[in-house]
């Protein structure tokens, strides 16, 4: 997923998604708080690649994919993107700790 976001939007998903998870914690969960242009920018890049990572079919561009959506809270999506996000780290995390210690054996 990092490459796939790196090659369509240019970007480090890694600093985007910590990012967007201090802007989320610094505004709460309140749907009265506003969020930042750009931290909105960066919900609908990273929804749409984890969306086409898990379904290659889905149009090829961003705009495309969005407009099948209706209206919908950020706040109601973006917890659940933050913690599938979360889980893929600590995988990530525990497949290279396995793999150090069975080098060193």
């Amino acid at each position: 997923m990092p490459r796939l976001y790196r090659a369509k939007f240019g970007r480090d998903i890694f600093k985007d998604l910590s990012k967007l998870e201090k802007a989320y914690k610094e505004r709460g969960s309140e749907e009265g708080s506003a969020m930042e242009i750009e931290d909105l920018e960066i919900f609908e890049n990273v929804a749409y690649i984890m969306a086409f990572h898990a379904d290659p079919t889905i149009p090829k561009t961003i705009d495309e994919w969005l407009e099948e959506f209706d209206m919908f809270s950020i706040y109601e999506v973006l917890p659940e993107i933050l913690e599938l996000w979360g889980t893929n780290l600590i995988t990530d995390v525990e497949a290279k700790k396995n793999q150090r210690k069975a080098a060193g054996k």
